[in-house]
């Protein structure tokens, strides 16, 4: 690919693109905002698949049981969104993470991404927003390492760069699948979690105010958060982040409106917990994020509306 069109296709894109969302849907309760708003921002947004990624943590027995349940739980709210045609367009993802960086992990996800990306361009590439351990998009590019001219990725993961690690829990589940991911030539847009997309939270009187009640699947997305804060959080004041959603708002972030970003060395997480960077190849870096008006446009768009 040629600089000049590697350096465009890490800027936000203008008119309708094609999109999938590989994500650890049911890890917490941010990705549900984030397939949700994907849902509702048909306006430019395409989603052509979406696939379930595997993690671990409290609500799974294991990385291939939380790609299970993740796969459940977009099944469930495609049903929720009264979007069922796209159910067909959903595939299971990898069970296992990477077990080195040479090494694929074979599944449906990682096959279809293949499968459709063949048919974009660098000048017209698919975007493949992860968020989640990566391990099935670098499955797919070290299947297929050609694949990595005709997509985008943009990927919730990592940490800011004053944090200068690589202990963040969609980077750490799988370092191997980051490595392949920054090393692959594709371009990447690094949404990093702890001091950037973490300003992006919501309180329970905001969900209440402007989501509750308005549809079945702002009350399903409204519960999910109370539930969880209940868990760990119950009888003091707290807000929830749901930081997923900013991926998606990446890809809307017409004229810098939702968050602020820059080209930067691309970074090389490193299995001993450290960040390195790679000065020969540039990444974008998000680096702030205007909160109340990306989650106005949340608001607006899972409410039709309806939210004020």
């Amino acid at each position: 690919m040629e600089i000049s069109q590697y350096i465009k296709n890490l800027q936000v894109p203008e008119g309708p693109v094609d999109v999938v969302l590989d994500t650890d849907t049911f890890n917490e309760i941010d990705d549900q905002f984030a397939l949700s708003y994907l849902l509702k921002s048909g306006e430019k947004l395409n989603p052509k698949a979406f696939f379930a990624a595997p993690f671990f943590n409290h609500h799974s027995a294991s990385p291939g049981d939380g790609m299970e349940k993740s796969y459940e739980e977009i099944l469930r709210l495609l049903q929720l969104a009264g979007r069922e045609e796209l159910i067909p367009r959903v595939f299971k993802g990898s069970s296992s993470y990477l077990p080195d960086e040479k090494t694929s992990v074979i599944s449906p996800a990682a096959e279809e991404l293949i499968r459709l990306a063949a048919s974009y361009t660098p000048e017209r590439p698919l975007y493949v927003v992860a968020i989640g351990a990566i391990t099935n998009v670098a499955s797919a590019l070290i299947m297929a390492p050609e694949i990595a001219e005709k997509i985008v990725i943009v990927w919730l993961g990592g940490n800011g760069r004053e944090w200068n690690d690589s202990n963040e829990f969609n980077l750490m589940q799988d370092i191997a699948a980051g490595r392949v991911v920054f090393g692959s030539g594709a371009p990447v847009i690094q949404l990093p979690c702890s001091g950037v997309v973490s300003a992006f939270t919501v309180s329970i009187p905001e969900l209440t105010a402007y989501f509750e009640g308005r549809n079945p699947l702002c009350d399903f997305l409204v519960k999910r958060v109370k539930d969880e804060v209940a868990s760990y959080a119950a009888g003091i004041c707290v807000s929830r982040v749901i930081w997923d959603v900013t991926s998606i708002g990446w890809l809307l972030n017409d004229g810098d409106r939702f968050m602020k970003m820059r080209l930067a060395e691309a970074p090389v997480p490193e299995y001993d917990g450290r960040m390195a960077y790679d000065k020969d190849r540039l990444a974008g870096y998000v680096y702030h994020i205007k909160r109340d008006a990306l989650l106005t446009d949340l608001a607006m768009k899972l409410t039709d509306g309806k939210c004020f």
